[in-house]
């Protein structure tokens, strides 16, 4: 054998991931050492490409710098050097058998690091999450929040809640906060009001279900815009007993699909730390995941919820989905592990996570699966970072190859593209055909795709601030195409088309202002950051019908590439010297509160406090923009090497502070030098420049091998 395997992830794969696949081991290395002969070489070739065409945009815009003036041969230049590849004309992604989560209902979509199992548990749980904790835990409601209950509070909570119900779930006469008591009489869900009288509901087919006795149910089950809400009703619970109809609280059906990511949001570095998530990810395709944790003083022990049951309004069983359904997001195909070793040489990443992660995934689709995540036998794979056709192409035909080693139909295996590359956006129809018999997503990623315009770039010119990004003429026609395209290629019915992340989990009244925006552009999905944030957001789809807000975007002008490939570059920039620190400090203080986790403690995503001491959820896409933007300003003499050194420093100063009550954390300021972690900070910064599409995993990778290897301590 070629291979060379670490001792770790043989005897994973062997004594656990493949008992009770079918599978034996001597033909799943068979298999493996196969497909990474034949496909390291063609990932490294891609590779290879990609820093080809990088090196003659450069010289382009070398040449040309400032804002593009003359977009029609900008476009013309990339088409020549391949960056922009032609039309092949009208395609139809013919992908089959997704389930209802991906092809038909629109609803929020969580992305968690599957390295850490509580988190991975919660998420997977998060399908179902209750609006009244939603409501009293967070800034939705106005004011502090009391240590003890607030009946105040409460109230309000109760009467939000009211008029979510008569906004989605209306009667047909009164209002939910008239009514006093519930009963089921002829297949209807008849509502009792204060004045004696009653009603039911306005479309009765919204009710779809019940628990307990038809006279006096334990709970009702909505349904509205394909998503379910639960009144429960309970009047011995202490909030019911407040309640005049006994309810106790509304349940809302929230995280529909939940992507378990091997990628951006991990810091996996080895065959020790890749074991880790490949574990959790069997536990959750088997089921058997568990997470031993202590809250309020007990010990518990958290697990995936089950089905849930009811009552039909004729009396029959009714069986809703207990867990969000599960996609695992990939490693790219830029970075190597020494997890395996072909011919003394590190394997692509995306290799073994395309493997491993596929064999582990029969316990959910083969022959003798539990049926429990994807009830239509799919396997669903998010692949990140691809730049162009012809890499989609490479991903499909592994794909193709590895179902039938393990003796799976065509199309079994879907792929979920990234739209977070400028040369996958300008591409995407073409990225579609390349894998339309197994498309079952596509999704824009605000962040990374803004690291890679500006690394693409870079030569260009000075970037404009980030605040000022989202404003950019790109961005819109960026958004935009992605539904454009999705839709003109048949997604809908077969396929998600998603939006990018909120990143800020305390600041849940304003996503609850503006996140209305992704339904309402045609994404039958959009990303969240916690299961609060999920069930505060699938509001969202119920205030917006997606497929209705599809037909009229169908009749709107598609996005213009010219917009696309606007370059946002800064005109003339009159920046003041404090403007340009105040930019430089903010980059910096985000690029060390992010990079000091990552490689001291290996964790790979968390909340991290910005220079406001604002909590935002970040992981390596936020790092590239950081990183890359103070890249391009050091290029353009927008600020120095002398200044970026004294700002990092500085701020390494503020995030020790913030960092001060965590007993693992290590202190950077007072001795810069002799910190791996701001060491590699900076380098994200130095060597941005040169850096593969401006990627931060190399650097990271390295950075968090050493200190892995200097102490056994420096583990998440």
């Amino acid at each position: 054998m070629k291979l060379s395997i670490a001792a770790e992830l043989k005897s994973f794969v062997e004594k656990e991931a493949l008992p009770g696949t079918g599978i034996k081991p001597k033909a799943f290395w068979d298999t493996a050492e196969k497909l990474i002969s034949e496909y390291a070489p063609r990932i490294a070739a891609a590779l290879e490409k990609r820093a080809a065409i990088q090196a003659q945009i450069d010289s382009w815009h070398k040449s040309n710098r400032g804002p593009v003036s003359d977009l029609k041969s900008y476009e013309k230049f990339l088409c020549k050097i391949g960056y922009i590849v032609p039309d092949q004309g009208p395609v139809k992604v013919t992908s089959a058998r997704a389930d209802a989560e991906i092809a038909k209902l629109a609803g929020p979509q969580l992305v968690v690091p599957v390295m850490n199992a509580r988190y991975a548990l919660n998420a997977a749980n998060a399908r179902w999450g209750s609006l009244y904790d939603a409501l009293y835990g967070t800034d939705v409601i106005p004011g502090q929040m009391p240590k003890a209950y607030d009946a105040e509070r409460g109230a309000a909570v109760m009467a939000w809640a009211r008029k979510f119900l008569d906004d989605n779930f209306p009667l047909k006469k009164g209002s939910h906060a008239d009514v006093t008591s519930w009963q089921i009489a002829k297949g209807k869900a008849v509502a009792m009001l204060e004045n004696g009288s009653t009603t039911s509901f306005k479309s009765p087919r919204q009710f779809a279900g019940f628990t307990g006795k038809a006279a006096s149910p334990d709970s009702l089950v909505l349904v509205h815009n394909g998503l379910h809400a639960e009144i429960r009703i309970d009047r011995t619970n202490s909030i019911g007993k407040l309640d005049k109809a006994g309810i106790a609280d509304v349940i809302l059906e929230s995280a529909l699909t939940t992507i378990m990511d091997c990628e951006d949001s991990v810091a996996a570095v080895d065959a020790e730390d890749k074991v880790t998530v490949y574990r959790n990810w069997l536990g959750l395709m088997k089921g058997d995941l568990t997470e031993r944790l202590e809250k309020n003083g007990k010990t518990i022990t958290r697990a995936l919820n089950a089905d849930r049951t009811y009552k039909k309004p004729d009396g029959a069983k009714l069986t809703l989905k207990g867990r969000a359904l599960m996609l695992v997001r990939n490693v790219g195909l830029l970075m190597t592990s020494d997890a395996i070793l072909l011919n003394g040489q590190e394997v692509p990443e995306h290799l073994i996570d395309g493997l491993v992660n596929s064999v582990i995934a029969l316990h959910d689709i083969g022959k003798k699966g539990r049926r429990a995540n994807s009830a239509l036998g799919s396997a669903y794979f998010v692949v990140p970072k691809l730049h162009g056709p012809e890499e989609a192409a490479i991903t499909a035909s592994f794909f193709a190859k590895l179902e039938k080693a393990w003796g799976l139909s065509r199309g079994t295996l879907k792929m979920g593209i990234m739209d977070e590359e400028r040369r996958t956006t300008v591409n995407l129809k073409e990225m579609i055909r390349a894998a339309k018999d197994r498309v079952c997503f596509i999704n824009t990623g605000f962040l990374d795709r803004t690291g890679d315009e500006m690394h693409t770039s870079i030569e260009a010119g000075p970037m404009i601030r980030k605040a000022d990004m989202k404003a950019a003429t790109w961005i819109a026609a960026y958004e935009n195409n992605n539904v454009d395209v999705g839709l003109a290629c048949g997604m809908a019915g077969r396929a998600q088309i998603g939006k990018g992340m909120w990143a800020m989990p305390d600041r849940m009244a304003e996503m609850l202002s503006l996140k209305a925006g992704h339904p309402k552009s045609g994404a039958s999905t959009a990303w969240v950051p916690s299961p609060t944030a999920a069930t505060l957001h699938a509001i969202h789809y119920h205030q917006i019908d997606v497929a209705a807000a599809r037909k009229t975007i169908a009749n709107r002008k598609p996005a213009k590439l010219a917009d696309i490939l606007s370059i946002p570059v800064a005109v003339r920039p009159n920046w003041s010297p404090a403007d340009i620190q105040q930019e430089l400090d903010n980059n910096a203080q985000g690029i060390l509160g992010y990079v000091v986790r990552w490689v001291d403690q290996g964790i790979g995503c968390s909340k991290v406090p910005d220079i406001h001491n604002v909590g935002l959820m970040e992981d390596r896409a936020t790092l590239r923009i950081s990183s890359q933007h103070i890249a391009n300003w050091l290029l353009h003499g927008i600020v120095t090497e002398a200044q970026l050194r004294q700002t990092m420093q500085r701020m390494a100063a503020v995030v020790d502070a913030q960092n001060k009550t965590d007993p693992a954390y290590k202190p950077m300021a007072k001795n810069p030098d002799s910190s791996i972690a701001f060491k590699a900070a900076m380098d994200l910064v130095l060597q941005g420049r040169v850096q593969p599409s401006g990627y931060t995993e190399p650097i990271l990778h390295a950075a968090r091998r050493m200190v892995k290897r200097k102490s056994p301590q420096g583990r998440a």
